[in-house]
């Protein structure tokens, strides 16, 4: 069964290892070019300097390490685009691999003749989902290992990897999203048994997913913290936190949001800021975030969420799998 298995989906294996040949062609050499600029501007002894802390006494340091920051984006921003990209490839896994894996079979009828060879339901769907998760597994960790090695001065140089799409390609996140849409692709082959609707449903299911955990339930694997500062301080958000700030804004001296995502001060000493910017006497500026150094624990809730979602959903398709004629 494995042999067969390899023979069937081997033109897919070989398309994809060359897919990400050409990936690796864009990646290295622009990947070499960001860690040589973040590592000859001294970001990283920059940024180190600072330290992790939320708020940092705001000094010339400072604004140097920010305007470095800001130098090194403007050369780089474009490379946004490519990690968009590689968002999207954990979707087409489930949608070209996933989808097809049982529903050409049953659409083609050949799932008969292997089931009548001797070979239980169990045993082919077990050969078949093993032998392709093992090597989707195998790319997806080599893929995560990569991107992140790729991503990461630009990260460091900008709002930290807790935020959108930093966070979605960074780390152990990408390789349980590819798994994932694995399994919903094998899921939707079962239930739906054409390839085209079942690829469908797994391209418009793992968006669902994806973007219902993204946006309702990340920003509350864990309670996020409240800053408060005040304008005539000389106290600073720390650009090098990598703090997620998911809300800010500047409220008045009865706790009432005045002036939503801004930021007054710091204020000279001589009393530049006047009526606090406008809100008034009293304001102050205030952050709700998530510290950056929950990056990992975060990682882990939310890979811990996709792989039990991909085990519901291979343990269904093998009960599906029951009722096929």
């Amino acid at each position: 069964m494995i042999w067969l298995t390899w023979r069937q989906h081997r033109r897919q294996a070989l398309f994809t290892l060359a897919a990400l040949g050409v990936l690796a062609a864009i990646m290295v050499p622009t990947g070499l070019a960001m860690h040589a600029k973040y590592d000859s501007l001294g970001l990283a002894a920059c940024r180190a300097a600072l330290g992790s802390a939320s708020t940092v006494t705001q000094t010339d340091a400072v604004a140097r390490c920010e305007s470095l920051g800001h130098q090194f984006q403007q050369q780089f921003n474009g490379m946004v685009f490519v990690a968009v990209l590689f968002v999207v490839l954990p979707v087409l896994v489930g949608v070209f691999f996933g989808a097809p894996l049982v529903a050409r079979e049953v659409e083609q009828g050949t799932h008969r003749l292997v089931w009548t060879q001797g070979v239980s339901r169990l045993r082919w769907a077990l050969a078949k989902f093993g032998l392709v998760g093992a090597i989707t597994g195998v790319l997806a960790v080599g893929y995560a290992l990569g991107v992140s090695w790729w991503f990461q001065p630009l990260v460091s140089a900008s709002t930290g990897r807790l935020t959108y799409l930093s966070f979605d390609v960074q780390g152990v996140v990408p390789i349980a999203y590819t798994l994932f849409a694995l399994a919903l692709g094998v899921f939707a082959g079962t239930f739906w048994r054409k390839v085209l609707p079942a690829m469908g449903i797994a391209l418009v299911g793992f968006a669902a997913v994806r973007v219902a955990i993204e946006v309702l339930a990340r920003p509350r694997y864990l309670p996020a913290r409240t800053l408060t500062f005040s304008p005539s301080g000389n106290q600073t958000p720390n650009p090098a936190s990598g703090d997620w700030v998911m809300s800010q804004g500047v409220r008045d001296a009865a706790g009432e949001l005045v002036l939503p995502d801004a930021q007054i001060g710091p204020c000279p000493p001589s009393g530049g800021c006047g009526d606090g910017g406008g809100a008034g006497p009293g304001a102050y500026n205030w952050l709700q975030y998530q510290p950056g150094d929950r990056f990992w624990t975060f990682q882990g809730i939310e890979t811990g969420i996709f792989v039990l979602l991909t085990a519901a959903l291979v343990y269904f398709a093998l009960r599906r799998l029951r009722t096929l004629a």
